[in-house]
């Protein structure tokens, strides 16, 4: 079989009758449904190229089912219902067997009632707060249990952090995830008057007040730290007023959730020495699996100086989750290929192993970063592989709640009334 490589599509462009029928031979169409412009194109155009270098990788092997793969890449250009309608397209129009993308958690819940709707199948690589589980998404990116929970751990017993900012983008992840690790620091003894909450829009510039107001924090003694849950190019102001405040990691350390080696690389570093964030991976992961794909994605994009990320592996981990499934089921079908993926283990690229799990979350180990001058992270605390929770202990109607595909065919099992809500919760 000839190699095809992936092909960069417009939606506007494909002219697939949707009725076609598939003929032998025919590629395998897959959707990549990242911002390849607008506030987030700065984090999620590394996404689109790991699809596209992934699908190269499994052609050069060849294919899947005996035929070859091909990437349909569109652009939802950081316009949340904008990612509604290119999923639908690319369901409906282009045909495709699965969707690789979305990266924050308002895109992911505008895709949501068309994948169901059209039995699609979504991968999703971004951590992101849990608080929800459907049967046409595998969550491949950390649930709060897998990065939020445990880097507020870090913070209270490694470094003594008493005083808390939660500052996020104001959108569902970060108020969904503040919402926990509010109820989470209660529960540790914190003071409600000890914990401050601020929120700011998509591409906020000007953090004169916010960095003065998270100063002002530690004015009774207390050590002050900050969990970030700010999104997308919103980080380049924050960190360079923090830096122009002459605020250091030795005085308010910052915990971040959404900055990895990608973000930084815009950034001047020099003064966020020791900062630290939250992943399930990073580039200076010590194993032989990330020698290989550090290679292999430099060679790809041809830039030696272009770095790797946690949602990078999470695209990886997401995509041969679905070949192994796909192969197991021998259809793209999407009923066989969920029924085949619960349970498939994949390699990660930190040593070890990634297991899909019948609440569609994954095993991942916590890994926690301090931020290098040259904008890559000393890894300073790793955990054995943990099994993502997709609803949290730490809200009531939550705790109640779990999620079983294989077997109760529910996402939300009500543990004492032993019923399926069908209502999705939204925090």
């Amino acid at each position: 079989m000839r190699k095809l490589t992936a092909t960069l599509m417009l939606t506007s462009a494909i002219s697939f009758a949707p009725g076609a029928m598939a003929q032998e031979g025919e590629p395998i169409r897959i959707g990549v449904l990242h911002s390849l412009s607008g506030t987030m194109a700065i984090s999620e155009t590394t996404l689109k190229d790991t699809v596209l270098m992934m699908v190269e990788r499994q052609n050069a092997k060849g294919g899947l089912l005996g035929r070859p793969l091909e990437a349909v890449v569109v652009d939802p250009a950081s316009d949340w219902p904008l990612f509604a309608e290119k999923a639908r397209e690319l369901l409906t129009v282009s045909e495709v067997d699965a969707i690789f993308g979305c990266w924050t958690s308002v895109s992911r819940k505008s895709v949501l009632p068309v994948i169901e709707e059209l039995n699609g199948l979504l991968f999703y690589p971004v951590q992101y707060e849990g608080e929800e589980s459907s049967k046409n998404v595998i969550y491949t990116g950390a649930a709060p249990n897998q990065q939020a929970i445990p880097a507020v751990d870090y913070m209270m017993e490694e470094l003594g952090v008493e005083s808390w900012a939660l500052l996020g983008t104001d959108y569902v992840y970060p108020r969904t995830t503040n919402n926990i690790l509010d109820a989470y620091l209660k529960d540790k003894g914190v003071a409600a008057e000890d914990i401050f909450v601020n929120y700011t829009p998509f591409g906020h510039s000007d953090w004169s007040k916010i960095v003065a107001d998270v100063v002002a924090l530690g004015a009774g003694g207390k050590k002050v730290g900050v969990v970030s849950t700010i999104n997308g190019d919103a980080n380049v102001g924050f960190y360079k007023e923090l830096a122009a405040a002459g605020v250091s990691a030795d005085d308010i350390p910052v915990m971040a959730f959404s900055v990895g080696e990608e973000e930084l690389a815009g950034l001047d570093t020099a003064n966020l020495v020791g900062h630290l964030a939250a992943w399930n991976y990073f580039q200076t992961a010590e194993s032989d699996a990330n020698t290989a794909f550090i290679e292999e994605w430099k060679t790809f994009i041809g830039d030696d100086a272009r770095v790797t990320n946690d949602p990078m592996e999470a695209t990886v981990i997401g995509f041969n989750a679905w070949v192994a499934a796909v192969e197991k089921a021998g259809t793209t079908d999407v009923d066989p290929v969920l029924d085949a993926i619960v349970g498939v283990e994949v390699p990660n690229l930190t040593g070890g192993t990634a297991t899909v799990l019948p609440n569609h979350h994954l095993t991942k180990p916590v890994l926690i970063g301090e931020i290098r001058e040259d904008g890559q992270f000393d890894i300073v605390s790793q955990t054995d592989p943990v099994p993502g929770d997709a609803w949290t202990d730490y809200l009531p109607e939550s705790a109640k709640l779990e999620a079983d595909w294989p077997g109760k065919d529910c996402g939300m099992f009500n543990t004492e009334t032993n019923t399926c809500v069908q209502v999705q919760s939204n925090y």
